[in-house]
């Protein structure tokens, strides 16, 4: 069995941290450049990341995510939020970052940019902003993944409420809403979640082959 998948069964939404332990610098930074290069749609990564150290504001911040411990007492909480108005001018920031990273004239550029446009404007508000929260889960995939590997232990958390989040954080002055969660740091050895089965569908459930 290789690694990564001995890892994926090592990991689960861990219910209860130990405040006590904190992850170091370097394998936080791991976890800061997993998410750096994960895949989006375009490459755009219509969104950012925010990490919330304050203790005063991750206590003001439980509230808002139901109570839930994992909130206060994980070593990291990691805010993933979207931006709330992908546009013309968007695109044309990421034209320039292409631009000046592969060293290439900007007006190559200019009919990928027409295309991403077409695409992106097209859509209807609402739908530009569901299009745009998606891509965090993205981030948040190699997050998991990145931090299976180091034995680092996520949460990924859906169950909070997004309004407040935004007003604690100043979030929608800015025009970002916070679309997902995730606390990072490991588990306290009386989470008993972690010695649960793993339980997922069957091969023969989850796969149609064509």
């Amino acid at each position: 069995m290789s690694n990564f998948i001995i890892n994926q069964n090592w990991r689960y939404a861990t219910k209860k941290f130990d405040a006590a332990k904190k992850i170091s610098t370097e394998d936080f930074n791991t976890l800061k450049e997993a998410i750096r290069l994960s895949s989006s749609s375009y490459g755009l990564q219509p969104y950012k990341v925010i990490i919330v150290e304050d203790p005063e504001l991750r206590a003001q911040l439980q509230p808002a995510a139901y109570g839930q411990a994992q909130v206060v007492d994980a070593s990291h909480l990691i805010v993933f939020a979207h931006e709330t108005n992908v546009n013309s001018e968007t695109i044309d920031k990421y034209i320039n970052r292409i631009s000046e990273t592969r060293g290439i004239p900007a007006e190559s550029l200019a009919g990928f940019g027409e295309y991403m446009k077409g695409g992106v404007n097209a859509m209807p508000e609402e739908v530009r902003s569901i299009w745009a929260s998606k891509q965090t889960y993205l981030a948040l995939g190699n997050l998991l993944n990145a931090a299976a590997e180091l034995k680092i232990d996520i949460t990924p958390m859906e169950g909070f409420m997004p309004a407040k989040v935004n007003e604690i954080l100043g979030l929608d002055k800015v025009g970002l809403n916070a679309s997902l969660m995730a606390t990072a740091g490991y588990r306290h050895e009386e989470d008993a979640t972690q010695h649960y089965k793993k339980v997922r569908k069957s091969n023969e459930e989850l796969f149609i082959t064509l």
